[in-house]
């Protein structure tokens, strides 16, 4: 097992958790995991399969790439999670699946709140 792809998607998945305000019994729930193989991913002592993987993707909210840490930094040119990067590619994921007019009223919002 690769040990530092482990603690990555692991760091990753309970951060996006965390900013989701669910618990690991939730989202192991929501995968379909016994909380006790969720909560082994997270602390990075197991690396879920591709089936587990794309759930979590999808539940958490995150990027294959992303939880994979396959992300660069493009100073830096290595992969890089900072909490603010977290927050804007889950906007992002969220955006591409609006239709255009709640893409449109999105666009809307944030340009008040930015004011």
């Amino acid at each position: 097992m690769n040990q530092q792809l482990a603690a990555h998607l692991g760091s990753i998945a309970r951060l996006a958790r965390e900013q989701m305000s669910l618990t690991q019994v939730q989202v192991a729930e929501r995968v379909g995991l016994a909380s006790a193989v969720y909560s082994r991913i997270e602390r990075g002592l197991m690396i879920p399969s591709v089936e587990t993987l794309k759930k979590l993707c999808i539940e958490l909210m995150v990027s294959p790439e992303d939880l994979m840490g396959l992300t660069e930094s493009p100073n830096s040119g290595s992969p890089t999670r900072p909490d603010d990067d977290v927050t804007l590619r889950r906007l992002i994921f969220l955006a591409r699946k609006l239709d255009a007019s709640k893409l449109d009223a999105l666009v809307r919002i944030t340009t008040e709140l930015a004011r």
